[in-house]
């Protein structure tokens, strides 16, 4: 079943929630979602907003815009008894669930441009557009570039999980052009791209022996190659920076790209990544107990993929569809056989550990201590907390939740000057 008019479409998975077919609306997701999606926790979703706001009593005008990857993001504000809440869907070119929010009423409204933080000085670099890599996967790029009279340090930066854009857009913000932003502003030349799963998703998808190093490791490793021949660029002092599973390959890249003068892991996960799926879920089911129950289906069907990916009978063969996000099993078996605090215990490269103390999705008590265990007594390794901060640096307060990266704000500033701070120690040292 699909849903044509993307504005119609989720006004008619609304009813479909009214009237409590939510096996029809879970049918509506992208195949490789459905295994993240049970009606029984889209009805308790949903019942859990109408007994605290009450009954529908009316459902206003959609709202659409472009969304990541050619989807339609559709906003509609919907009233009810006691308050109102916004209803946010994501609609692919063919008709299918990219994804789907119940939101604050305040979410209804269009995506506002975006504006830097209030300490950058745009007027002090430039930026121009790039290509990296080679051949028909090559993606665009942005170099953000100071104005400077003599070389400078440059920075590859290299987005999380997921089809990301180069700036890393997430609901109203882009942190990664946040941090961009602020570093070309403190002297630092920053290269960023989009990733390949998200200027050529069909290519990916289409490809069964895609891995995390076509994922990340060839276009990183072109991207340092790119920023070393630039002129304004100083090729021995180039780092990597990578955010969440960017972190994770960090290592990785730096391995095959031996000119890279140190790495920042920004939120990094250290921990595998099929069972950190499953513990984010369980950590989102425990924010409502109401709808805890609901979940475990899905927390029982994502264990058991994660525990096929540890299987040793996991081959080429064993069907996407049994694998966690429906990701080929050529790629679950590069990525678990790859230790990433291990790789970066065996670099010889200064590096900075960051990381938030409210992040759920990369842990202090898991991933954080799974790095330092790795890197104990390293000298060249330093290692920062922010309490208030969650996966994306931004700053907040109580548990943090999906929802809470929709608002327009900015990467944590203190985050980004010491990220620059950490550079310019480096290089004296050197």
């Amino acid at each position: 079943m699909t849903l044509g008019n993307p504005a119609e479409g989720v006004l008619s998975v609304i009813e479909l929630a009214r009237e409590g077919r939510f096996d029809e609306v879970r049918d509506l997701f992208l195949d490789q979602l459905q295994t993240m999606v049970s009606s029984e926790s889209l009805r308790a979703a949903w019942d859990v907003e109408i007994g605290r706001l009450g009954a529908v009593t009316a459902i206003g005008g959609p709202i659409t815009e472009p969304g990541p990857q050619g989807t339609v993001v559709v906003r509609v504000p919907v009233a009810c008894e006691h308050g109102a809440m916004t209803v946010i869907g994501a609609l692919t070119a063919e008709g299918r669930l990219a994804g789907l929010q119940l939101a604050p009423p305040a979410a209804a409204e269009l995506t506002a441009p975006w504006k830097p933080a209030v300490d950058v000085d745009a007027g002090r670099f430039d930026e121009e557009d790039v290509v990296v890599g080679y051949g028909p996967l090559a993606v665009p790029g942005t170099l953000s570039l100071p104005k400077a009279s003599a070389p400078g340090p440059g920075l590859v930066l290299l987005a999380g999980s997921g089809p990301n854009d180069r700036d890393g857009t997430i609901g109203r913000n882009k942190p990664l052009k946040d941090i961009a932003w602020g570093l070309a502003g403190r002297g630092i030349a920053v290269l960023r791209f989009d990733q390949v799963t998200f200027a050529h998703p069909g290519e990916a998808r289409a490809d069964q022996g895609f891995t995390v190093v076509d994922e990340y490791v060839h276009h990183a490793v072109a991207a340092v190659a790119l920023l070393a021949s630039h002129p304004s660029v100083d090729h021995q002092r180039i780092f990597l920076a990578g955010h969440s599973l960017g972190g994770t390959v960090a290592p990785r890249v730096a391995a095959a790209a031996p000119t890279v003068a140190g790495l920042i892991l920004l939120a990094g996960g250290a921990e595998p990544l099929h069972w950190t799926a499953v513990r984010q879920v369980r950590y989102l089911a425990s924010l409502n107990p109401e709808t805890a129950a609901a979940s475990e289906s899905v927390i029982e069907t994502m264990t058991e993929q994660a525990r096929r990916v540890d299987s040793p009978e996991l081959s080429p063969a064993t069907p996407p569809c049994d694998l966690p996000f429906g990701i080929p099993a050529r790629y679950w078996l590069d990525l678990r056989a790859y230790q990433p605090a291990e790789a970066a215990a065996a670099l010889e490269r200064p590096m900075l550990i960051l990381q938030g103390g409210r992040d759920y999705q990369v842990t202090v008590e898991g991933d954080l201590a799974t790095w330092q265990r790795a890197l104990a007594g390293r000298r060249d390794v330093t290692v920062r907390v922010y309490p208030a901060d969650n996966h994306f640096f931004f700053p907040g307060e109580g548990a943090s939740v999906p929802g809470e990266s929709e608002p327009a704000q900015h990467v944590d500033p203190v985050v980004i000057s010491d990220m620059a701070d950490w550079m310019t120690t480096v290089m004296r040292a050197g």
